[in-house]
This record gives structure tokens, sequence and C-alpha cells, in this order.
């Protein structure tokens, strides 16, 4: 941007400090000459137009690079990671997904993530608590494993009070069972 900027101010101080000529009726042999100066003159841009045109720019690029982070935590927060009832253990496919994840919190810094942990319907209130807290703990440690900064993330359990499915079918509790991220 620096470099644009000095360019622009360079050439701003190159076209002012021409003087133009004085105007007179060319020669018949200076009537090329004059029209290839006007076409130059057409050709290159004014100050104003350049300036909308790196405004423009400078637009499109940070609407592509919002467009692309919000893909990108799109992407994060529909992302679920399950376990197996009873379990905080990762399978391999919660890992497979947890290194997806990790890849995209290593590339993009600014990113800190909340680790949701939750539970099916079933057992005590204390007891989902606790169990949630230790899903959420789980995927935590395995972010931090790969190279994810702990002061990134945090992570909060809300036990069975917050079902992805209602229902009290196996189906429905193994959609529950899950730890998911809030970016």
């Amino acid at each position: 941007m620096l470099v644009l900027t000095a360019s622009f101010a360079c050439l701003a101080l190159a076209a002012c400090s021409k003087n133009p000529p004085p105007e007179t009726e060319p020669a018949a042999e200076d009537a090329p000459a004059a029209e290839a100066t006007a076409t130059a003159a057409q050709a290159s841009p004014n100050a104003d137009s350049l300036a909308a045109e790196q405004a423009r720019l400078e637009a499109e690029r940070l609407e592509a690079e919002r467009a692309r982070l919000e893909a990108l935590i799109n992407q994060i927060m529909s992302e679920d990671v399950y376990f197996d009832f009873d379990r905080s253990e990762l399978t391999e496919k919660a890992r497979e997904l947890l290194a997806q994840v990790g890849e995209l919190l290593l590339k993009e810094q600014r990113f800190t993530i909340t680790i949701e942990g939750h539970t099916d319907a079933r057992g005590t209130e204390d007891y989902n608590f606790t169990l949630g807290a230790k899903r959420a703990m789980k995927v935590k440690e395995f972010l931090i494993a790969y190279g994810v900064s702990a002061d990134r993330m945090e992570s909060v359990s809300y036990g069975k009070e917050n079902p992805k499915v209602e229902g009290s079918t196996e189906e429905a509790y193994s959609q529950n069972r899950r730890a998911n991220f809030r970016v």
C-alpha cells in the first residue's frame, strides 16, 4: 500500500511539474506529433480515477478476505465431534475432523474458539455435566497437541441442557453426544 501511495505521489508531481506548451497552430509537419501527444494524454489516467480504482481494488480485496474468513468460521462451526455412549475418548473419525480444525486454526491465528461439551439425556445432571466437560477437554487437549495455543481456546460443558436433536431414540442420543465449536 505504501509503494502504491508513493508511486501515486510521484506520478502526481510529475504531471503537475510539466508546463503545457503554448497553444499555437501546428505546422503541417507538427500535426502527427500533436496527434500523438493528444492520444497519450487521453491514455494516461488522471489522479482522481487512479485513486478511485485503488479504492475499488482495496474494497474488493477486503470483501474477498471477509468472505474467506466467514467460510472458514462456518466450516469450523458446522463440524461436531461425536462420542460413544458414556465415553470421552476420541474416535478415529473425531481425530480426523480435529486435525482439519487444527489446520484451520493454525492458518488463522486470529480465531479463538470455545469448545462446548454435550451429552445425551440419560444420566444425572451432575454426571452429564462432568462428562460434557471431559469431552470438551479431550478436544482441547488434542488441539493443543496439534499445535494450537491453549490461550486461544476455552471449554465449557452443557451436559444434557442443549440437545441437538430432541427425542428418546438411540439416533437422537447419538447426535447429542458431541462437542462443537463457537468461533
